[in-house]
């Protein structure tokens, strides 16, 4: 795929994004994605692609994973619209709730490795 154009003004707000995750970002990474723990692919957090800052995203897969707050559930057409952008690129956009991977880690886990099996 080579390298994803980005604004560079996106880096700092990055930086300060992994300073301060949330608790639902944190929990993914130290229980799922960090250190090559899910099937041995590499994660990177909060990764600037074009105009936005993706939550995780694995360049050898080509995927990015969104973990949606409570508040995604009044900004579905910008959703919509930031997903299709980066599909353009060829990559695969995952979302999962909060709730989700604070209640159901385990659930998160198995449809997130079934699907990568079809990416």
């Amino acid at each position: 795929m080579g390298f994803l154009q980005y604004k560079t003004t996106l880096t700092t707000l990055a930086r300060n994004n992994r300073k301060n995750p949330t608790a639902a970002e944190q929990k993914v990474w130290h229980e799922l994605l960090r250190n090559k723990q899910f099937l041995n692919h590499k994660f990177t957090r909060q990764k600037p692609i074009d105009g936005y800052i993706v939550d995780f995203y694995c360049s050898d897969l080509q995927l990015i994973i969104e973990i949606d707050g409570d508040s995604h559930a009044e900004t579905i057409e910008y959703d919509t619209e930031r997903t299709r952008i980066l599909e353009a690129y060829g990559l695969t956009v995952i979302r999962y709730t909060n709730h989700e991977i604070m209640h159901n880690l385990e659930g998160v886990y198995e449809d997130l490795r079934r699907r990568v099996e079809h990416v």
